[in-house]
């Protein structure tokens, strides 16, 4: 799994002229999934993202975590952060899992987040043409890779 999180004051996905879901004050989640991704994918990026200290505490220092400040995730599947770009100019997607894999862990791991938390996670619509809204705090924008987790 591949996630791109950013610290967000205000975040909203809308379809169709409808808001799916929104949040203030936490994190913005855009998840990829490949197809060699399993439960212990979602379970240590479940863990890193409620515990990953990058909200400030009182002295302005990245020391708190979204549990600490009782914030809130907006979760977007996002299968374009597998995009492969070395040949032509044309991106490849073929890393990322099919809908049928995809689909169910995205939904598993929105369902494993609320549990962290304690409250429900806010979501977009899997597949569909999503509108991401944002206002990134910092800026703070952190990558992480489940395949590499020492140099993320």
């Amino acid at each position: 799994m591949r996630a791109v999180i950013q610290r967000v004051t205000e975040a909203s996905c809308t379809v169709e002229g409808q808001v799916t879901g929104s949040i203030e004050n936490g994190l913005l989640v855009l998840v990829g999934i490949e197809e060699e991704d399993g439960q212990q994918d979602i379970e240590w990026l479940s863990q890193k993202l409620t515990n990953l200290r990058i909200f400030s505490d009182g002295q302005g220092l990245m020391n708190k975590s979204i549990q600490d400040i009782n914030g809130n995730i907006l979760f977007i599947s996002q299968f374009t952060l597998f995009a492969q770009t070395k040949k032509g100019n044309r991106p490849s997607f073929i890393r990322a899992a099919k809908p049928s894999k995809a689909e169910p862990m995205y939904l598993e791991m929105a369902k494993r987040l609320s549990e962290l938390l304690n409250k429900e996670v806010q979501l977009g619509i899997f597949g569909a043409d999503m509108k991401i809204d944002l206002r990134n705090d910092g800026p703070v924008t952190i990558i992480m890779n489940t395949k590499d987790k020492d140099n993320y």
